[in-house]
This record gives C-alpha cells, sequence and structure tokens, in this order.
C-alpha cells in the first residue's frame, strides 16, 4: 500500500459502516488534487448508528446514490441517513431504476437508487443458496474449487461488458458531475464491488495513476478485515458452514478482480477516452463536471 493511500483515503469513521470512506487527497497525473468531502464511497448505510448519522449530516450529503439491487434493499434494510426519504418498494422489480427521491427536509439529501444486479454473477444469491441447508458438500460444489473466485471475476467481467451495467455505472458518474449535486454518498452493500468500480471509473477519468486506483480497491481489505473476520468466525461457530473460508473470495477485494474489468475495457476499447465516449456513452461535459467538483482548482 503507498504511502499516498494510506495518508488520503481516510475512513468516516462510522461504527456502523466501516468500509465509508473519502476519495479525497488522491493526486492527478497533471498535479491536481481530488478535494475531500465531495465524493464519498460506502458500504451499506442501514446499520448506521446515531453518532454515525450525525457525522454524516455534518458531511452535508446532497445525493445519496444506492447501487444495491431492491431485493438487496428489501433483504437488508433501507439507508438510514437523517433527511433521506426511504422509497417505496412494493411491486419494483429488483433491477428496476426507481425516480430520484427528494428529501422532505430542507437541505436533506436525494435517493437515488440505481441498482446493478448481474442475474448470472448474483453473489447474494449463491451465498443463500450455499448457506440454505448446511450441506458442506452442496457448500464446497457452489463456491469451492475455485467457483466463488470466478463467480467474482465473472461479475467484474460483466461490469463492462453488458450495456445495461455500463449505462448505470454511467448514471452514477453523471450525478458525481452534476452541478450543485456534490457532495455525493455512493454505496452498494460491502462497498467493495460495484462500489469498487465507480470509484476506480472516476479515478481514472479524472487522471488517478494505475497504482493509486488499484490501492484504493484494495484499501477495503484493510477498512473490513475485522468485520470479515467475525462473519466468516461466526458461520462455522453457528454452524451454518464447514469450511466458512469459502466465503472469502466473494467477501475480499482481490487485484484479479479489478484487474479483469480494465482489461476487458482495453480489449473493447482502444483507449480509456473511447470507453468514456462509447462504451458508456459520456462526453466532455460530464468529464468537465466531473473535475469541476472533485478535483482542486
Amino acid at each position: 500500500m503507498t504511502q499516498q493511500t494510506t495518508e488520503t483515503a481516510r475512513s468516516l469513521g462510522l461504527k456502523g459502516a466501516a468500509n465509508a470512506r473519502d476519495l479525497g487527497g488522491y493526486r492527478t497525473r497533471d498535479g491536481r488534487t481530488l478535494r475531500y468531502g465531495v465524493a464519498l464511497r460506502a458500504d451499506a448505510m442501514n446499520r448506521t448508528t446515531e453518532a454515525d448519522q450525525e457525522i454524516l449530516a455534518a458531511a452535508g450529503l446532497r445525493r445519496v446514490v444506492d447501487l444495491r439491487s431492491l431485493d438487496e434493499v428489501r433483504e437488508s434494510g433501507a439507508d438510514r441517513i437523517l433527511g433521506l426519504p426511504v422509497a417505496e418498494l412494493d411491486g419494483a422489480g429488483e433491477s428496476m431504476l426507481l425516480d430520484p427521491i427528494p428529501s422532505a427536509e430542507p437541505g436533506g439529501p436525494t435517493l437515488h437508487h440505481v441498482p446493478i444486479f448481474a442475474a448470472d454473477f448474483d453473489i447474494y444469491i449463491a451465498m443463500r443458496q450455499a448457506l440454505a441447508d448446511r450441506d458442506a458438500e452442496r457448500q464446497r460444489a457452489i463456491l469451492g474449487d475455485g467457483r466463488a473466485e470466478q463467480m467474482m471475476i465473472g461479475l467484474y467481467r460483466w461490469f463492462v461488458t453488458s450495456p445495461g451495467a455500463r449505462e448505470r455505472f454511467a448514471t452514477v458518474l453523471r450525478l458525481l458531475a452534476a452541478p450543485d449535486g456534490v457532495p455525493v454518498l455512493f454505496h452498494c452493500s460491502a462497498g467493495k464491488d460495484r462500489t469498487g468500480w465507480v470509484a476506480a471509473l472516476a479515478l481514472t477519468a479524472l487522471g488517478v495513476d494505475r497504482d493509486t486506483v488499484f490501492a484504493d480497491y484494495l484499501l477495503t481489505n484493510e477498512r473490513s478485515a475485522a468485520l470479515i473476520e467475525h462473519i466468516v468466525e461466526s458461520f462455522g461457530t453457528r454452524g451454518l458452514m464447514k469450511e466458512p473460508s469459502l466465503l472469502l473470495p466473494v467477501f475480499l477485494a482481490e487485484r484479479v478482480y479489478l484487474e479483469t474489468a480494465f482489461a476487458e475495457v482495453e480489449a473493447g476499447w482502444d483507449s480509456f477516452e473511447h470507453f468514456w465516449r462509447d462504451g458508456l456513452g459520456l462526453d466532455d461535459e460530464v468529464l468537465d463536471g466531473l473535475r469541476r467538483n472533485l478535483l482542486t482548482d
């Protein structure tokens, strides 16, 4: 991990969202710096404490972008952030893009549900299947012998190859670039896969070097280490799994996952700039907005 990452990718200090952190402080190749407090990446906000909510209120959030499928929201719970509205999800499909919901409170954040859901690579469905009957052989058949890792690699490949996924990621980037739209907090469940690719796209577009992009991505393992250890241990002690370590490829941010996504970009487009325009459907206006919102002068 670089010294720059240790110093600048700082935690928001949330007890209920250990992987919540600020993208501020990273430097671009042309010597500019990402502003603090405008682009925040996180894991799910459904377990925030009262103290956490005070920290988030002080951040002055304008938008909260929830990348979870609507089934994930139903199962885990809506975000708990002061002033943030709660969406009515009855009848809504798990990948449905909902209209933005403004806060009823003056100055409160607008909620944007931008579900990024891959039916063929749904790690949450796979986990539910593996844990359903506590059958060790079934769990190994689903997750063992590299299957969990291959599922994750397939997910990251899908991030780039799926036109629908690219459209959803582009939606988040447009929100980060929108006039008067920051501070923005964007998150999924663990804050590493969908959230990690959004962060990687934004940092790359702004000219942050690839080593730093990877360091920010892998920082999830440091921020979430205690939580991951607790979950894996509890699955074993509660008798849910004979080999709870089978879940580690799902819980960890692995370099090969992000490498897979960037490799797909390079295989399909001759440059990141080309991918930005033709893969994501974004233009110079969005890039200028991203620079204006996230970079220092």
